[in-house]
C-alpha cells in the first residue's frame, strides 16, 4: 500500500480455497485492495477479510450499520472474481441479479439461483469474505463522490473482472431501497481511463444515431475524481426475462451500427483501415509476434489489395455477454471499443468467435481456423461474399490481435492474451493460401 497499513487481511490463513500459487490470497485479491485504497482513500479506514466461506448469523454480520460504516459480502458463483455487494440479503440479491456480465445461459440461471438463495440469508457458501469501510463524516470516498453526481442516497456493489489490460472496476448504484440507478465505469490507468474516455464520447455520438433496432445506455455523467475517469451511465435493464434473439434480428442490429455514420467502397490496399491498423501495430511492444503479424499484413495487401470492401462501424466487443434481447428491446452495452471505418462483417465475426471460445469453450487456434472457413456463411447477410468474405475474416482476426498486442494482454495475465498461440497462426495460414489477384 502506499506507505499506510489501512487494509487489514483478517485471515492470516484462508485453506484450501485460495490457489497455491497465491500465497498472499487468491489473484484479484491484491487487485481489490489497491482499488479499495483507491476508492476510500485516509482518513477512512478499510478492513478486508478473505477467504473462507462464512455464513453471517448476527444483526452485525448481516449488515446493520454503525455511522460512518459501511458492510460489504465478497460474494463468489460466478466462476470470476466475486462481486463486492452491501452487506444486506436483499440488497445483495438484487446487486447479483442485477449483474450483466455471465457468459452463459448456465451462468445466468445460477446467477439466479444465487441471488433467491441471497435474498433469503441462506448464501452463506458464496460469501468468501467481508469488507467494511470506518469513514468520518465528510471524507471524500467514492460513494460521497457519486452521491453528491446522483444526488441521492446510494448503496454500491462493484465488479473487478479477470486479470486483464483492460481491468477496471465497474459500479453498479443502487437505492437504498434496492432499485438499480446507474452503472459507473473507472478508469484506473492509461489504458482503461482512455477506455472510458471513449465509451463516453461513443454514446454520446451514438446516442444523436437512429439506432432504433437496440438500446444503449446514456450518459449521465462523466469527470475525474482523484485523478481517476469516471463514466456514469443508465441502468439497462438486464434483469428483465431474457428471450430468444433470432437471428436476423442480431444482424439487422449490427448492420443498423454498422451503417450508423454511412458506408463507404475501397480497395483493400492503400485503405484507411489498413494504414491506421498497420500503425496500431507498429505502435506495440517489440516481439516476434508483432513482426509476424506485420509480414502477414505485407503479404495479405500483396495478394489481395485489389479486393474491394465496405467500411462501416463497429460495436468493438459484440458478444452474447455484452447484450440481452428483452421486452425493453435488445439492450446492447461496452461500448469501449466502438470504431468507425473498418469492415463490414466485423461485428458478427467477433460474436460467433467469442461464442465458440468463451461459451462453447472450443479450442481457441481451431475456432480461429473455423472462422475463416465459415466467414462466407456469417457475413453473407450482409451481402458479403467470396474471397471478400475470407478476407473480412483474415482483418478481423489481424484487428484483434492488434489490440490484445497493443494493449500488452499477455503481459497483464489475460487469458488467450498471446495472439502468437492462436490468431496469428490462423491469419498466416489464411493469407499463406491466398491466391493472388482480383477475387475470382
Amino acid at each position: 500500500m502506499a506507505g499506510h497499513a489501512r487494509i487489514r487481511n483478517g485471515l492470516p490463513t484462508v485453506g484450501a480455497w485460495l490457489a497455491p500459487s497465491a500465497p498472499n490470497g487468491p489473484d484479484w485479491l491484491p487487485y481489490m485492495r489497491d482499488i479499495c485504497d483507491r476508492f476510500w482513500p485516509p482518513p477512512a479506514v478499510v478492513t478486508l477479510e478473505a477467504g473462507r466461506p462464512y455464513s453471517p448469523r448476527t444483526a452485525r454480520d448481516r449488515g446493520l450499520e454503525e455511522p460512518g460504516t459501511r458492510k460489504f459480502f465478497l460474494v463468489s458463483g460466478l466462476g470470476r472474481p466475486p462481486l463486492l455487494t452491501p452487506a444486506t440479503p436483499r440488497t445483495a440479491a438484487i446487486a447479483v441479479d442485477h449483474y450483466s456480465g455471465q457468459r452463459s445461459p448456465a451462468a445466468r440461471r445460477a446467477t439466479k439461483v444465487l441471488s433467491f438463495w441471497l435474498a433469503r440469508g441462506l448464501g452463506g457458501p458464496a460469501l468468501r469474505g467481508r469488507v467494511q469501510v470506518s469513514a468520518p463524516s465528510g471524507a471524500d470516498t467514492i460513494e460521497a463522490y457519486l452521491r453528491d453526481v446522483i444526488a441521492q442516497e446510494i448503496r454500491l456493489s462493484m465488479y473487478l473482472g479477470p486479470a486483464r489490460a483492460n481491468r477496471k472496476p465497474v459500479l453498479q448504484l443502487l437505492s437504498t431501497t434496492g432499485e438499480s440507478i446507474a452503472f459507473v465505469k473507472i478508469g484506473v490507468n492509461p489504458l482503461t481511463s482512455e477506455l472510458v474516455r471513449a465509451e463516453h464520447e461513443s454514446l454520446t455520438r451514438l446516442s444523436q444515431a437512429d439506432l432504433t433496432d437496440i438500446v444503449i445506455p446514456r450518459v449521465l455523467h462523466s469527470d475525474r475524481w482523484r485523478g481517476l475517469d469516471i463514466l456514469v451511465l443508465s441502468a439497462l435493464p438486464v434483469w428483465l426475462r431474457h428471450h430468444p434473439l433470432r437471428s436476423s434480428q442480431l444482424v439487422g442490429a449490427m448492420s443498423q451500427v454498422a451503417g450508423a455514420y454511412g458506408l463507404r467502397r475501397e480497395a483493400l490496399q492503400g485503405s484507411a483501415y489498413l494504414r491506421r491498423l498497420r500503425e496500431r501495430l507498429v505502435g506495440a511492444d517489440e516481439s516476434a509476434e508483432r513482426h509476424a503479424l506485420l509480414r502477414a499484413l505485407d503479404e495479405l495487401g500483396a495478394r489481395a489489395g485489389s479486393t474491394v470492401l465496405d467500411y462501416g462501424a463497429w460495436h468493438g466487443d459484440w458478444a452474447p455477454w455484452n447484450m440481452a434481447n428483452t421486452s425493453h428491446g435488445l439492450l446492447v452495452w461496452d461500448w469501449e471499443r466502438f470504431t468507425c471505418g473498418v469492415p463490414l462483417g466485423f461485428d458478427a465475426l467477433h460474436h460467433w468467435l467469442h461464442t465458440e471460445v468463451e461459451a462453447r469453450r472450443r479450442e481457441p487456434l481451431a475456432a480461429a481456423s473455423d472462422c475463416l472457413d465459415r466467414a462466407p456463411d456469417l457475413v453473407a447477410p450482409f451481402g458479403i461474399s467470396g474471397r471478400q468474405a475470407r478476407v473480412t475474416a483474415t482483418l478481423y482476426l489481424a484487428d484483434l490481435a492488434t489490440r490484445y498486442l497493443a494493449d500488452r494482454q499477455a503481459k497483464a495475465g489475460a487469458q488467450r492474451g498471446a495472439p502468437g498461440a492462436w490468431l496469428i497462426p490462423a491469419i498466416a495460414g489464411e493469407v499463406a493460401g491466398l491466391p493472388a489477384g482480383p477475387e475470382r
